[in-house]
């Protein structure tokens, strides 16, 4: 058991620009010691490696993601190459110049390992090593640090198979340790005080030998198709009807909605907002029907569906949700 956790944050590193050494920066602001776990939000180390983009935000976040999992308004919840789920790709624009966008670290666990070994060849220290950023969570409110890169320190623990004190059997039971590890960190470096960096002391069990770097955090990635939720439920909505993955939806209701649904029996009309459905087979009418109405509802507009005389129905839009 683990008697006590102390968390302090590191203060008075200087504004970091690219180029900058930052196991330098941090090791002249730290008191490390061996067993230590280094804390640092992402942000520095995406300065230091000058990830730094020109253009808009929206851009940036089309160069990072490679899937849509939700959208509403102008959030968008994509999944990164680095296989994160988050609010616009990790993609920051505050501190920095008016039209550039800073992005996440190429390989936050190459950045995490390579701080880690120019700490030890500096300060022959070893320390765990956890790059944080903040996101969000399904189904709660506000935001939590959480580990995107890690080296040095075991990043989760698998209890599944051994017994809790009644005797039960624990099936899947795999605390997050990184990102436990993160979200503590943060209680010191908080988003307005400027404190990038944190050292946490009393986790030298969790931290591994000098040249074993771990798993990295991205063992704490779940595959989307091992993940239950991995889209939202309009884009889940989406993808049922149109068979593919995601796709992004319109921003008004235009015949791209159901582009492909259509074939030469079947006949789309879009007339004063309401949308006519015609063929010679009332059955094939009202399956297209019906898709369409679930298309029109996951991209957020009010539908109602009214069957016409022989084969024929109409869908009524009413206004669009955000």
């Amino acid at each position: 058991m683990r008697k006590h956790l102390e968390v302090f944050p590191v203060v008075g590193l200087p504004e970091v620009a690219a180029g900058d050494d930052l196991a330098a920066l941090i090791g002249e602001a730290a008191d490390l010691r061996d067993g230590d776990v280094l804390s640092v939000t992402s942000k520095i180390v995406s300065k230091a490696e000058g990830r730094l983009t020109t253009g808009t935000r929206d851009e940036a976040i089309d160069a990072e993601l490679v899937r849509v999992v939700a959208s509403r308004g102008d959030t968008r919840i994509v999944q990164t190459r680095h296989g994160l789920v988050m609010a616009a790709a990790g993609t920051d624009t505050s501190n920095t110049p008016p039209g550039t966008v800073l992005l996440l670290p190429v390989d936050p666990d190459l950045s995490a390992r390579a701080l880690r070994e120019a700490l030890q060849a500096r300060y022959d220290v070893n320390v765990g090593v956890v790059v944080t950023d903040t996101l969000g969570r399904p189904w709660r409110n506000g935001q939590v640090d959480l580990a995107i890169g890690a080296a040095g320190v075991q990043v989760i623990e698998d209890l599944r198979g051994t017994t809790d004190s009644h005797g039960n059997v624990l099936a899947v039971t795999e605390p997050a340790l990184a990102d436990e590890i993160a979200a503590a960190s943060e209680l010191v470096k908080g988003k307005a005080d400027g404190v990038p960096v944190a050292v946490l002391r009393g986790l030298a069990d969790l931290v591994l030998p000098a040249g074993n770097h771990g798993a990295g955090a991205r063992a704490l990635v779940r595959d989307a198709e091992m993940d239950l939720f991995s889209l939202g439920t309009r884009e889940a909505a989406r993808a049922a009807v149109l068979d593919r993955k995601a796709p992004a939806g319109p921003r008004e209701v235009d015949p791209a909605l159901w582009a492909g649904l259509v074939s030469d029996d079947l006949r789309v009309e879009l007339v004063d907002g309401a949308i006519g459905v015609f063929g010679d087979d009332p059955l094939r009418v009202g399956m297209l029907t019906e898709r369409l109405a679930v298309l029109l509802h996951a991209e957020g507009y009010g539908v109602s569906v009214r069957t016409g005389p022989g084969s024929e129905a109409t869908i009524t839009v009413g206004s669009r949700s955000a």
